[in-house]
């Protein structure tokens, strides 16, 4: 009863509001939905989550902040990523990056069912690494706490990134003369439903968002992220349908004018780096904290033997008469 309740609220706030792509806003949701799920728990439980969450929840608004500053008024990076697209696959476009390629052949006035399915792979981006963390934290709190060092660090370099090279996307090169016409049409699948309000947030954060953070692509980083974090536990007959959602981002994010497949490619690289670096720190601090406390004597080592007491010699016996 609770999580049907919880789905009507969630499909209603959907068509009102809009998709819940703000980070505070779907902490929200997912938390109401961690209480549905699991209703007879002690609401100490519940509130311990939103304990554990308001950090992440106020980093992640922070990081969205401050992605605002990072273009600091200068011109972004955009030709030498137009030039590492066609230099890759210019010789199966005609010269053309992947965006506008694939623009050409499949963009049209009228919404398909892959700009309906685009739509929503764009919007999963906003809630698979958030809703991964939540069952995580239900199920393992050590786990959830691996999985939120990683992408806390990917979330990091990403924006350490944005301030060193603010890059701008194929959409923005189009609206500067630096290529064909490019058209943002990462939202428009809803309207095949008349969902017109679906995206109601998604628009207006994209409309405020910085333009110049394109490189690396945080987008197809947060789903390889996810899905490598799960991969190993997962039965190898699943893995291709697992590394499909990354490709499918791919696919989603050069095919609606949000990024260069070299943006991609850094931010494939970026996860890899979090795991590495993440990794590598984990098992140095780990070595540090054993080095540092006592060693503990093994009850199971069998004890030394040692010699047996001498014994006393007896009294001399003198003889009598």
């Amino acid at each position: 009863v609770a999580m049907t309740l919880w789905g009507v609220a969630f499909v209603a706030g959907w068509l009102g509001i809009g998709l819940p792509t703000d980070p505070a806003y779907a902490f929200l949701w997912i938390w109401a939905g961690t209480i549905a799920w699991n209703s007879s728990r002690p609401w100490r439980s519940h509130l311990r989550f939103a304990r554990d969450w308001v950090p992440v929840v106020l980093l992640l608004a922070v990081y969205n902040l401050s992605r605002g500053f990072a273009d600091n008024g200068a011109t972004p990076h955009a030709y030498e990523l137009i030039v590492a697209d066609r230099v890759m696959f210019g010789w199966a476009t005609g010269g053309q990056v992947p965006t506008t390629w694939l623009q050409e052949h499949l963009y049209r006035p009228e919404v398909h069912w892959w700009d309906v399915a685009v739509s929503w792979v764009y919007f999963s981006h906003f809630v698979v690494a958030l809703a991964a963390a939540a069952v995580l934290w239900l199920r393992d709190r050590g786990r959830w706490a691996a999985f939120m060092r990683r992408w806390g660090f990917l979330c990091a370099t990403g924006l350490v990134t944005y301030f060193l090279y603010p890059a701008a996307p194929p959409w923005w090169a189009a609206q500067n003369g630096l290529l064909e016409e490019v058209a943002r049409i990462s939202t428009r699948g809803w309207k095949a439903f008349g969902m017109h309000g679906a995206g109601n947030l998604l628009n207006a954060g994209q409309i405020a968002s910085n333009p110049v953070a394109a490189m690396p692509s945080l987008h197809t980083a947060f789903a390889l992220f996810v899905v490598l974090f799960f991969l190993r536990q997962t039965r190898r007959r699943w893995w291709p349908l697992l590394l499909a959602y990354p490709l499918a981002m791919t696919f989603t994010l050069v095919y609606s004018g949000e990024h260069y497949v070299i943006d991609v490619l850094v931010g494939w690289a970026y996860v890899g780096m979090a795991f590495l670096v993440v990794g590598l720190a984990e098992r140095w601090w780990a070595a540090r904290k054993a080095r540092r406390s006592p060693a503990e004597p093994d009850p199971d080592a069998e004890a030394e033997p040692t010699d047996p007491p001498a014994a006393a010699e007896p009294p001399p016996v003198t003889a009598t008469r």
